[in-house]
Parts: C-alpha cells; sequence; structure tokens
C-alpha cells in the first residue's frame, strides 16, 4: 500500500474508484510540467518535489537560451563495437567480456591523444557494466544498476572523473523499462518516493518491454513510475555523467504494439534529466520508428535510425553487414536532423585496419556517407592500434567539418542504384557533393550540376585529398572502385538554368489504371498523382524541347518508402528507377534522371508495373539540352 501523498488520498477518500484517484493524482503532480528543457545549473539537485519544482523553474528560466545541448552532431568513442566482436583477443574472458574500468581508461587516455583536437569528445560505456562476465545484472537496494566490482572496481563515478580529467564527456548506456531483475517480487522501495515499490511502477500483469523483452514495461500513471526514472537519472547525474545512451526503445527496435511504445518513458527521462540541473546528453536506440519522429525530436538529442552497424562476427563490421543499408535507410530521416537533436547512423569503424574488416575505399565511404548525413561521428575502434590510414580519415579536418556545419542534411540526388550522388546546398551558396559506387566492381559515377538546380562552371575541391581540382563544365565525372566514393565541395559559377515545370495533375496528362489526382500540402499547386501500382501510367504530354540531346529532368514526387517506377521518355522501353523515401507521405522531395528528348513534343511516362510506385508531384525539364 501506498503512502503519502497517495495513501492520505486513498483513506480521506474510501469510497472513490482506485484509478480514478491515482490519475487525478497524475493530474496533480505533473501539472505545471508538461514541457521540460535541460537547466543551465550543473549543481546536482535531489529528486524531491522542493528540488524538482526548482529545477523546472531554472528550466524555465533559461529555455529562451536556445539548445546548447546537440547544437552539433557529438563525437566520440564507444566501447560496444569491440565488445561485440569475436575477433582475436579482444574478448579473452568470453563474450562482451572487453567491458572493463582498464580498458575504458585506456581508450580514454587514447581518444585524448589521438582524436580529442578534432572533436572527438565523448568517451561512452555500452551494454554491460552493471553485469558480471556470465552477463548477471546487479542492482542496489532501489532497483537501480549498479557496476559489477569486477568489471568497474573503483565504481563509475571513479570512471567519469578519470575521463573528465582529461577534458572529455563521460557517456553510459540504460535499457529501457524496469528490468526483470530489479523487480524483487515488486517489493523494492523507489527511492525518494515514501510508499513506492517496484509494484507500483509496472503493471499488473507485467507486461515486458524494450527490444529483448527485458524489462516490465512502466506505468507513467502511476507517479511512482516517474519517480523510479528520476532516481535513476540522480544516480547518473550523482556519478558525473554527461550522455546516456537509451536502449531498445520503441517502436522500433524490431517491436511495435502498445507493450514497446516508450514514448512516455523517453518522456520521463527527458523530465528526469532536467530534473537533476546536469545537462546530459539523451540518445535513443535502435531502429527508431519514423512515425514517432517528432516524438523523439521533443524529447531526445539523438535517435538511431537503423540496427546495429557491427557484424557480431570475427571483425568489427563487414560491408554486408550491416554498413551499406544505411544507403538505403538513411533519406528517409533526412529532413528530421538539426541542432537539438541528430540521426544517428551508429558507429564508425573506419581506423583500425583488419580489425574493422573493411577495404580502404570501403572505410573512406563509410565515413563519407556518416558526415554528409550529420551523424554523430563516434568510433568504435581500438583507439590504441589506429593505422596510419585510419587515422587520416578520422582526423580529417574537411570532412568533419562537413558534419558539423549548418547545412542540411544531404540526400541522394539521383534514384537508388549502385551508382549514385548525394548532395546538399551550403550556406555560403557551395554545394557538397558525394559520389558513391555501391557495386562490385569499378565504374564512372557523374554528378550533373544540373540536378543540383545549377549550370556552366564551378570550381571544384577534392576534400580527402584537400585539392582543389580546378573549374568543371555542367558536370564531374569520377571512375570509382567498388564501394568507393569521392567527396567535393562545388562552387557555382554559373547561372540557374532556365526550365520549364510541368505538374502531375495537369489535365493536358494521361492517367491510366489506378492512377488519380490527389490534395499535397507540400506539392507545387497542391495536388499530387498518386495510385500509381497495378499497370498503372501517368503520363506527361507536350514536352517542348528544342533540339535533340539527354536532358536531366528533375522529378519532384511523394513516398513514405523508397519506391520504384519505370521512366521513359516518347516510345522508349524505359528503366525501372527506385526513389528514395521522402521520409511520410506529406513530405515531397525531389530526383534527377537522365532522358533522351528531341525537338519539339515528346512525352515522359512513369509506368508502375505491378508493383506500387511514388506520387509524383511535377518534373522540371531544361528548357535546351
Amino acid at each position: 500500500m501506498r503512502s503519502s501523498p497517495y495513501r492520505a488520498l486513498c483513506g480521506a477518500l474510501p469510497g472513490f474508484p482506485r484509478r480514478v484517484l491515482r490519475a487525478t493524482l497524475v493530474l496533480a503532480v505533473t501539472a505545471g510540467f508538461a514541457t521540460a528543457v535541460p537547466a543551465a545549473a550543473t549543481q546536482a539537485m535531489a529528486v524531491d518535489s522542493k528540488s524538482t519544482t526548482t529545477a523546472h523553474a531554472s528550466a524555465a528560466a533559461t529555455a529562451d537560451a536556445g539548445p546548447a545541448m546537440a547544437a552539433k552532431p557529438y563525437m566520440g568513442w564507444s566501447s560496444w563495437s569491440m565488445q561485440s566482436s569475436s575477433y582475436p583477443g579482444l574478448n579473452p574472458d568470453g563474450s562482451y567480456s572487453y567491458l572493463t574500468e582498464a580498458n575504458v581508461l585506456k581508450q580514454t587516455d587514447a581518444l585524448a591523444t589521438t582524436l580529442k583536437k578534432y572533436g572527438y569528445d565523448y568517451v561512452n560505456i555500452d551494454a554491460g557494466w552493471w553485469m558480471d562476465k556470465n552477463w548477471t545484472s546487479q542492482f542496489d537496494q532501489y532497483g537501480r544498476q549498479t557496476p559489477d566490482p569486477v568489471r568497474f572496481p573503483h565504481g563509475m563515478k571513479s570512471v567519469a572523473d578519470h575521463i573528465h580529467s582529461k577534458g572529455l564527456k563521460a557517456g553510459i548506456y540504460l535499457p529501457v523499462g524496469l528490468e526483470k531483475g530489479a523487480y524483487g517480487d515488486g517489493k523494492v522501495p523507489v527511492l525518494n518516493a515514501p510508499g513506492c515499490t517496484t509494484a507500483d511502477i509496472v503493471y499488473p500483469d507485467l507486461r515486458t518491454t524494450n527490444g529483448w523483452d527485458s524489462a516490465y514495461k512502466l506505468d507513467f500513471d502511476d507517479p511512482c513510475a516517474q519517480k523510479y526514472i528520476d532516481s535513476q537519472a540522480q544516480m547518473l547525474a550523482g556519478w558525473g555523467y554527461d550522455f546516456l545512451k537509451l536502449d531498445g526503445v520503441g517502436p522500433g527496435s524490431f517491436k511495435s504494439g502498445d507493450n514497446y511504445n516508450n514514448v512516455a518513458d523517453v518522456a520521463a527521462w527527458h523530465k528526469a534529466i532536467a530534473g537533476t540541473g546536469r545537462p546530459i546528453h539523451l540518445e535513443l536506440s535502435w531502429s527508431l520508428d519514423i512515425g514517432h519522429a517528432d516524438d523523439w525530436k521533443e524529447y531526445s538529442n539523438g535517435w538511431r535510425i537503423d540496427t546495429d552497424v557491427e557484424c557480431y562476427c570475427n571483425t568489427l563490421v563487414t560491408w554486408e553487414n550491416s554498413v551499406n543499408d544505411r544507403w538505403n535507410d538513411a533519406p528517409a530521416w533526412s529532413h528530421r536532423a538539426g541542432p537539438g537533436g541528430w540521426n544517428d547512423l551508429d558507429a564508425i569503424d573506419v581506423g583500425n585496419g583488419d580489425i574493422d574488416g573493411l577495404t580502404k575505399a570501403e572505410r573512406q565511404s563509410y565515413m563519407t556517407l556518416w558526415a554528409i548525413n550529420k551523424s554523430p561521428l563516434f568510433t568504435g575502434d581500438d583507439l590504441t592500434r589506429l593505422d596510419s590510414y585510419g587515422l587520416s580519415l578520422l582526423t580529417n579536418q574537411e570532412v568533419i567539418a562537413v558534419d558539423q556545419n549548418t547545412s542540411p542534411v544531404a540526400r541522394p540526388v539521383t534514384p537508388m542504384g549502385d551508382q549514385q550522388v548525394w548532395g546538399t546546398r551550403n550556406a555560403d551558396g557551395s554545394y557538397t557533393v558525394a559520389l558513391f559506387n555501391l557495386g562490385n566492381s569499378s565504374a564512372a559515377v557523374t554528378a550533373d550540376w544540373a540536378s543540383f538546380g545549377f549550370s556552366g562552371a564551378a570550381s571544384v575541391r577534392d576534400l580527402w585529398n584537400h585539392q582543389n581540382l580546378g573549374t568543371y563544365k555542367d558536370k564531374i565525372t569520377a571512375t570509382l572502385p567498388a564501394h568507393g566514393s569521392r567527396l567535393f565541395t562545388v562552387s557555382p559559377g554559373g547561372t540557374r538554368p532556365a526550365t520549364t515545370s510541368y505538374e502531375a495533375e495537369s489535365t493536358n496528362n494521361t492517367l491510366t489504371g489506378n492512377a488519380s489526382v490527389a490534395t499535397c500540402d507540400s506539392c507545387s499547386g497542391g495536388k499530387k498523382v498518386g495510385n500509381l501500382y497495378l499497370d498503372s501510367k501517368l503520363q506527361f504530354n507536350d514536352i517542348t524541347v528544342k533540339k535533340d540531346g539527354i536532358y536531366t529532368v528533375n522529378v519532384h514526387y511523394v513516398s513514405g518508402d523508397p519506391r520504384s517506377v519505370t521512366v521513359y521518355s516518347n516510345s522508349g522501353n524505359g528503366t525501372s528507377l527506385k526513389f528514395p523515401s521522402t521520409g511520410d507521405w506529406g513530405t515531397a522531395d525531389t530526383v534527377s534522371v537522365q532522358l533522351a528528348l528531341k525537338a519539339g513534343a515528346n512525352t515522359i511516362t512513369f509506368d508502375s508495373g505491378w508493383d506500387y510506385s511514388p506520387d509524383i508531384d511535377r518534373i522540371d525539364v531544361p528548357k535546351s539540352s
């Protein structure tokens, strides 16, 4: 039975339904705290009602100061890649045994001497710090994780103190929910919450949650649940941690449904962190549901968009498992990132050569994709054995600047295939342009300036090689090795080409099969053509150009997931092209396609075939080739 204030309320109104009383109490307790922002104070405060009020008042007073937390993607090191690998010698005492105080301190010292000056300043301790080498968890008298004395003989505060002594920031890890081992038959008390026990903070049926079903789902209708999260946050703040990775969060982590909806948990952590008065970066993991992107952005500073990058094999990663997945999955999230919260592509393991399990070309492409997506740059490599090539990748300041600057996240400007071009416009009017060859043999890749909305001459700088390449007219072509890449800054010297726009919903077009006009707030003219499936077609008629040639046609489209469509001009056979996801069915974006057009009137057709295709907003066609 709970005590004050819940017990007092129940005692005063014994005939009142318990659930209604609890909901009433929740409203009373949470009134005024619907919006929590990180407090500026650094002095940790106790999590009683008085100090919580003080912390939120401080947070409100500094709310207008802007998002100092995660103003840029964070950089650093994480323990998980080496923990999860079976590379000889990394885990000599059994699976995941790499994680020890000695190893964390060794990597801390190496980070301080090799990478700190380039911006890498987080040392993040991943899963297992509260588990023995048999993976058995340990908890304190309040149901909170407590460090394993063998792994961390001096405790977690001592480790954080050492990290701070090197001018670095300390990160730690927890799974979402109440771990089953912490339940203790429901009799474990919650710190600073008289009358609250673990039975009060979870559902009576002990429903499970998180990506492994290793925890009971917290019931935030009961204020005791928030008190438990408060106690965990206070513990981490008291130890001096600056970063928390909250793992197994759903919807995501390959789980869906009410049991795995942890938005309330994330909101509770956001509130609890604010209540500590200590700025703590909150990172969510893994494969988060993009349908809740607004929630992740409201309550956290970063979110893993994909599964683990590690291969769980005898290297840290492999190209197929699962570095190359990110080219397919990242575009959907491109509009979600910005100061305060970033799309997390996971660890960047490019520094150790053979341990990484990648070719040199793959290592460069890996780092290139992370940088143009403004993903956090945290390596899982052994920093004591970086090879010269890996060190050159991790410390290339021009590439790091791409990751850290204020330009939007890059997107593909061509359809998704073995050869891809990605890019974004920078604040100074230049463009970041990346060329990728994802195929298994060498191939030429071309970036057409028209794909970015300009033409004529442009100066090109090679960021990986720190070279000005001179002036290129209309395009640049590079022959890339298998899984290779180039990264450029392109500064236009020409003008925007004259184009003619053709709306998909125009009555001059021909729609067949299921194709139909639909409203679209983000589309030009407020409409698009959708339902392109089961042999449906959208044919643009009377596309007029002055002379024969190959034209770069920019296609504005909407697609909640990557979808293919066959595109052809006139009576051509066409090619099936996969368009990257725009993130949802209300956001429009652009890719360019190359089409042969003849002088005079032409048709351009989008043919679904027997699958589902993207919705089409409009096309922009240059007035001359």
